[in-house]
């Protein structure tokens, strides 16, 4: 069986996007997208606001219809196929929004009939997410955020899709909830399902994810396994002296942009360099030393700055409204 995260290999592919364009009139929301994701893996779809990741996942949907090239989803059109899809498919939108005048038992049974599927999780996932039968039985509009956003994770989860969609899934959620979301994650792709997850917390990507796309003003940057990703970027090389001297010249080291404080130093260093650069460190009176490998946040920003100049205006250049280009 395939960690969570982790396709089982030989899956089939579950999304696929083949030259997705979406225009909002001379203005490009996403332009060009290829993405596969395959059954049984957690994928995480990534970029700054802007970026056009909420335009994407409104084309996987069926929310929108792009402008040019094909999106498929369980070999089904978004579109064309919505009401023979939406059994198979869970979305939790960035912005959930919900009637304010019903109570969470009434939103979760009118959105599992719009489903058009049984719900046989939605008593289990309202006790292990905390919302109790006295809770449900509250209108949403006394709801805080939080509870909110639980209710908004039943209703994506409750008739036990193939595919879930997650935008910011654990938005306003207290560490407890955050940590059975990731049981729940774990347990869905144990299971064989599928999740796409978009989210601004990188190590909540980094824990959950093998494989990332990174889009940038609508076109796609990257899609590499978060190992990968983390396997090319430098690494931070902390040394610390026993001398009481502070900051002193490291030689050739300076140009891995030192970082000092008191007798410690951080360096950047790519890893193809940094038994090389140990070498000449160690000549020096080090007490300590650390060398750890980048996060997914460190790899991240390493290969933005490295795209800092795409090759076109992206929406977030253009005027596009937030909530539709982000």
């Amino acid at each position: 069986m395939a960690a969570a995260g982790t396709a089982p290999a030989g899956a089939r592919a579950v999304i696929e996007l083949s030259g997705v364009t979406k225009r909002y009139g001379r203005t490009v929301g996403v332009d060009g997208l290829d993405v596969t994701v395959r059954a049984g893996e957690v994928f995480g779809f990534l970029g700054p606001n802007g970026a056009g990741k909420t335009t994407t996942i409104r084309c996987l949907v069926g929310l929108l219809s792009p402008t040019a090239g094909r999106v498929r989803v369980l070999g089904l059109d978004p579109v064309a196929d919505h009401r023979a899809l939406a059994p198979s498919l869970g979305y939790l939108p960035g912005e959930l929004r919900l009637y304010p005048e019903l109570t969470g038992r009434q939103t979760l049974r009118l959105l599992g009939d719009l489903q058009g599927a049984p719900s046989p999780r939605r008593e289990g996932l309202c006790e292990r997410l905390g919302l109790r039968p006295t809770d449900l039985d509250r209108p949403v509009r006394e709801y805080s955020r939080g509870m909110k956003q639980k209710l908004g994770l039943v209703q994506a989860l409750q008739h036990d899709p193939e595919l879930v969609v997650l935008d910011e899934p654990t938005e306003g959620l207290d560490p407890l909830v955050q940590e059975t979301f990731y049981e729940l994650l774990a347990e869905a792709t144990a299971a064989g399902r599928t999740v796409l997850l978009s989210s601004h917390v990188l190590p909540e990507v980094q824990r959950c994810c093998e494989r990332v796309a990174i889009i940038r003003g609508g076109r796609l940057v990257t899609v590499q396994t978060v190992a990968a990703l983390r396997e090319a970027r430098a690494r931070r090389v902390r040394l610390g002296f026993a001398d009481g001297l502070g900051a002193r010249p490291l030689g050739a080291a300076e140009a891995w942009s030192p970082r000092w404080q008191g007798d410690q130093v951080v360096l950047l260093i790519p890893p193809d360099e940094v038994v090389a650069a140990l070498r000449g460190l160690l000549a020096l009176p080090v007490a300590d030393v650390t060398v750890e490998e980048a996060g997914l946040d460190e790899a991240f920003l390493d290969l933005y700055r490295a795209d800092a100049e795409p090759t076109g205006p992206g929406p977030e250049q253009q005027g596009v409204e937030p909530e539709e280009a982000s």
